[in-house]
């Protein structure tokens, strides 16, 4: 059983599955149905959800390196370079990254649920667009647990180990949701405080996510990541 599965069926289940109608409120109209996940839908689909999700950090985090340095700055360290593998791991390394998946999906059920708990016809519902994603009974699930159990920001600010991590985290965080509420906009603001993202590197994640879903499915040119659980 793959988590990376679910992670990418999630990011792609407005385009693929047909999700775009949406539902109100809560974890129902953020999670299936934001717009920003239904532009990598494809995408997502095609390479895998840890795969979109570290190709859009990995852009945002390289330039906003390449900036640093221009800058002369020194919020990052300069000595390690930016490098895919830092944000997919390679496929020899699958428990990696099926720990890492998992954390990005938790990353999505937390911000989704940041403005509100659902009812129990919104919980019928996704629990209906659940069961029609391409998954196998037992990934479902595990879908279906992971939503049930409460997400805690510190678990994921712990989960943050590498500084590339925490901006997957953010990054998976905020395809999950419309950001149009006033409770959205302060978890996220609030997470990345915890996960002590810069506020040049929240701004360049916030951009590669925009530039890239106007490109479409396609999106701007990216680094070939590789998703290491299939």
């Amino acid at each position: 059983m793959s988590t990376d599965r679910i992670l990418s069926q999630l990011l792609g289940s407005g385009a693929a599955s047909g999700f775009a109608g949406g539902l109100a409120g809560g974890l129902a109209s953020g999670l299936l149905t934001s717009k920003s996940g239904r532009k990598f839908g494809k995408k997502a689909l095609k390479v895998g959800g840890i795969a979109a999700i570290g190709g859009l950090a990995y852009a945002a985090f390289s330039r906003y390196r390449d900036n640093q340095e221009l800058a002369g700055a020194t919020a990052v360290s300069r000595t390690e370079p930016v490098t895919p593998d830092r944000f997919v791991p390679a496929p020899h390394r699958a428990a990696e990254a099926d720990a890492l998946a998992l954390t990005l999906l938790r990353a999505m059920i937390a911000a989704a649920q940041a403005d509100g708990r659902l009812d129990g016809a919104e919980r019928a519902a996704i629990y209906e667009r659940v069961g029609s994603l391409d998954l196998s009974d037992a990934e479902k699930a595990n879908l279906l647990a992971q939503l049930d159990d409460p997400v805690d920001m510190s678990s994921l600010v712990a989960a943050a180990s590498t500084p590339e991590i925490a901006a997957e985290i953010y990054t998976a965080s905020l395809l999950a949701i419309e950001l149009d509420t006033a409770a959205e906009r302060a978890y996220l603001a609030m997470l990345a405080a915890r996960l002590g993202l810069p506020d040049d590197l929240v701004a360049a994640i916030h951009n590669q996510i925009e530039v890239a879903g106007s490109a479409g499915d396609a999106g701007p040119p990216q680094p070939t990541l590789q998703a290491a659980a299939t």
